[in-house]
Protein backbone atom coordinates (compact mmCIF):
# COMPACT_ATOMS: atom_id res chain seq x y z
CA UNK A 1 0.00 0.00 0.00
CA UNK A 2 1.26 2.84 -1.01
CA UNK A 3 1.87 5.57 2.00
CA UNK A 4 3.84 8.85 2.67
CA UNK A 5 4.88 9.55 6.55
CA UNK A 6 5.91 12.93 7.58
CA UNK A 7 8.64 13.54 10.59
CA UNK A 8 10.38 16.40 12.33
CA UNK A 9 7.59 18.74 12.96
CA UNK A 10 8.16 20.13 17.08
CA UNK A 11 8.23 23.39 18.78
CA UNK A 12 11.05 25.97 17.67
CA UNK A 13 12.04 29.72 18.36
CA UNK A 14 12.10 32.27 16.10
CA UNK A 15 14.99 32.30 14.18
CA UNK A 16 15.22 28.60 14.69
CA UNK A 17 15.55 25.78 12.74
CA UNK A 18 13.72 22.15 11.95
CA UNK A 19 14.15 19.28 9.06
CA UNK A 20 11.11 17.58 7.86
CA UNK A 21 11.20 14.63 6.44
CA UNK A 22 8.75 12.76 3.91
CA UNK A 23 8.85 8.78 3.66
CA UNK A 24 7.48 6.65 1.09
CA UNK A 25 6.96 3.34 0.78
CA UNK A 26 4.47 0.90 -1.29
CA UNK A 27 6.12 3.14 -4.33
CA UNK A 28 9.44 4.39 -5.41
CA UNK A 29 9.39 8.52 -5.01
CA UNK A 30 11.90 8.58 -7.67
CA UNK A 31 9.46 9.17 -10.58
CA UNK A 32 7.10 11.86 -8.63
CA UNK A 33 6.99 15.49 -8.24
CA UNK A 34 6.72 15.88 -4.78
CA UNK A 35 5.27 19.01 -2.68
CA UNK A 36 5.12 20.11 0.62
CA UNK A 37 2.27 22.16 1.76
CA UNK A 38 1.46 24.17 5.32
CA UNK A 39 -2.02 24.77 6.82
CA UNK A 40 -2.24 27.11 9.45
CA UNK A 41 -5.48 27.32 11.48
CA UNK A 42 -8.62 28.87 9.74
CA UNK A 43 -6.16 29.41 6.34
CA UNK A 44 -6.48 27.29 3.19
CA UNK A 45 -3.82 24.59 2.25
CA UNK A 46 -0.84 26.54 0.51
CA UNK A 47 2.22 25.22 -1.35
CA UNK A 48 5.04 25.86 0.13
CA UNK A 49 7.83 24.01 -2.21
CA UNK A 50 7.87 21.24 -4.69
CA UNK A 51 10.82 19.19 -6.18
CA UNK A 52 10.58 17.47 -9.54
CA UNK A 53 11.65 14.25 -10.92
CA UNK A 54 12.72 14.89 -14.20
CA UNK A 55 16.10 17.28 -13.09
CA UNK A 56 15.37 17.96 -9.36
CA UNK A 57 14.41 21.53 -10.29
CA UNK A 58 12.37 23.07 -7.53
CA UNK A 59 10.26 25.87 -6.70
CA UNK A 60 9.54 27.90 -3.33
CA UNK A 61 6.55 30.17 -2.41
CA UNK A 62 7.85 33.74 -2.07
CA UNK A 63 7.42 33.70 1.86
CA UNK A 64 10.49 30.73 2.42
CA UNK A 65 12.61 31.39 -0.72
CA UNK A 66 15.87 32.09 0.88
CA UNK A 67 14.91 30.09 4.14
CA UNK A 68 13.97 26.73 3.03
CA UNK A 69 15.54 23.95 0.86
CA UNK A 70 13.67 20.50 -0.56
CA UNK A 71 15.87 18.04 -1.78
CA UNK A 72 15.43 14.00 -2.30
CA UNK A 73 17.24 10.98 -0.93
CA UNK A 74 16.16 8.17 -3.92
CA UNK A 75 18.00 5.87 -2.15
CA UNK A 76 16.31 6.28 0.90
CA UNK A 77 13.24 6.90 -0.48
CA UNK A 78 12.74 10.62 1.09
CA UNK A 79 12.18 14.03 0.58
CA UNK A 80 13.32 16.69 2.98
CA UNK A 81 12.42 20.06 3.53
CA UNK A 82 15.35 21.96 5.59
CA UNK A 83 14.03 24.97 6.91
CA UNK A 84 15.84 27.87 8.93
CA UNK A 85 15.23 31.62 10.13
CA UNK A 86 11.70 30.32 11.22
CA UNK A 87 9.55 32.82 11.63
CA UNK A 88 5.46 32.33 13.59
CA UNK A 89 4.05 33.19 10.38
CA UNK A 90 5.44 29.56 9.43
CA UNK A 91 3.53 27.89 12.01
CA UNK A 92 0.74 25.38 10.61
CA UNK A 93 0.71 21.99 9.53
CA UNK A 94 3.16 20.49 7.14
CA UNK A 95 2.18 17.64 4.78
CA UNK A 96 3.81 16.32 1.78
CA UNK A 97 2.30 14.93 -1.35
CA UNK A 98 3.23 13.17 -4.42
CA UNK A 99 2.00 13.71 -8.60
CA UNK A 100 3.11 12.34 -11.57
CA UNK A 101 6.39 13.20 -12.60
CA UNK A 102 7.70 14.30 -15.86
CA UNK A 103 7.47 17.98 -15.94
CA UNK A 104 8.16 20.81 -13.86
CA UNK A 105 6.80 20.74 -10.53
CA UNK A 106 6.23 24.66 -10.97
CA UNK A 107 3.63 23.63 -13.09
CA UNK A 108 1.60 21.68 -10.92
CA UNK A 109 -1.42 22.51 -9.05
CA UNK A 110 -2.74 21.36 -5.62
CA UNK A 111 -5.53 19.12 -7.22
CA UNK A 112 -3.19 17.67 -9.10
CA UNK A 113 -1.65 15.96 -5.87
CA UNK A 114 -3.02 12.27 -5.21
CA UNK A 115 -1.27 10.89 -2.52
CA UNK A 116 -0.70 12.81 0.68
CA UNK A 117 0.48 12.12 4.20
CA UNK A 118 -0.80 12.52 7.59
CA UNK A 119 0.69 15.96 8.45
CA UNK A 120 3.43 17.54 10.99
CA UNK A 121 2.86 20.24 13.22
CA UNK A 122 5.26 22.76 13.24
CA UNK A 123 4.86 25.87 15.89
CA UNK A 124 7.32 28.71 15.89
CA UNK A 125 6.68 30.35 18.66
CA UNK A 126 8.84 32.19 21.45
Amino acid sequence: QAQLVEYGGGLVQPGGSLRLSCAASGFTLAWDNIGWFRQAPGKEREEVSCISSSDDSTDYTDSVKGRFTISRDNAKNTVYLQMNSLKPEDTGVYFCAVTSGGSACSGDTITDYVLWGQGTQVTVSS
